[in-house]
């Protein structure tokens, strides 16, 4: 189930980065400056992943053999996988709480033209925000075993949304540069894809296998893709993330 749950969060992962982030810079700032930002994005994480000492994944029965001849080594193995997929689950918690921002600043110029379209955002993004949440709180779960803590951290990482408006609306209501901003968008979905690749893709296939783990990660990307596409039939013509 692990394993499934990591493949689906892995396609969230995937649609976020790839239909969402990199495809509006893309589409705002054109496709050269969109990919550089987004490869930038891909190396910038690249190298400072190259620094962290990551414990080697070891396969699923590989573990269940060792626990069941009471060697040490099981549990340390399982230590590790923990330690992996915490870190997983907080760059998740960080490249989603990014994400977050713009949609905050669509409710908030929203709720200025009306109450109606203000309240049919957030009900759209907050439906939206439920797989978000599925990809913060699972690995934090898995890894701490505690539901308190996986609650605790993807709702913190939803507070970005009002985060965002804040900030615009009060601290940099003149110097922010709508290039600057969807450039960064797009090195966070270089992240994302980075980490979904190099950490949650990887851990799918060792518990799941890989059929299973590459269906999950394609019906987490269908999933995804349909909850973008309600968000963005809800959003005023004028007004996109």
């Amino acid at each position: 189930m692990l394993g499934l749950l990591q493949g689906f969060a892995a396609g969230l992962m995937l649609s976020i980065s790839f239909f969402d982030l990199a495809h509006n810079a893309i589409n705002s700032i054109g496709f050269l400056k969109g990919n550089l930002w987004f490869f930038g994005g891909v190396v910038f994480f690249g190298i400072i992943a190259n620094f962290i000492p990551e414990p080697t994944l070891a396969s699923s029965s590989d573990v269940k053999s060792k626990k069941k001849n009471g060697d040490q080594g099981g549990k340390d193995t399982i230590k590790k996988h923990r330690r992996q997929v915490l870190y997983s689950g907080i760059i998740t918690a960080i490249g989603i709480s990014l994400h977050n921002f713009p949609e905050g600043m669509a409710v908030f110029l929203g709720s200025i033209k009306g109450l109606r379209v203000g309240l049919n955002l957030a009900l759209a993004i907050a439906l939206h925000n439920i797989p978000e949440g599925v990809a913060v709180a699972l690995p934090i779960y898995f890894a701490t075993q505690s539901k308190w803590q996986a609650f605790k951290l993807a709702t913190v990482s939803g507070f970005a949304e009002p985060l965002g408006v804040v900030l615009v609306a009060y601290l940099f209501p003149s110097s922010l540069s709508p290039e600057i901003l969807e450039g960064l968008l797009a090195s966070v979905g270089g992240v994302m894809a980075f980490l979904t690749l190099h950490e949650m893709l990887p851990l799918a296939f060792d518990y799941a296998g890989q059929k299973q783990a590459v269906k999950a990660v394609f019906f987490g990307m269908a999933f995804m893709s349909a909850s973008l596409y309600f968000l963005e039939i809800s959003l005023p013509e004028e007004m996109s993330l």
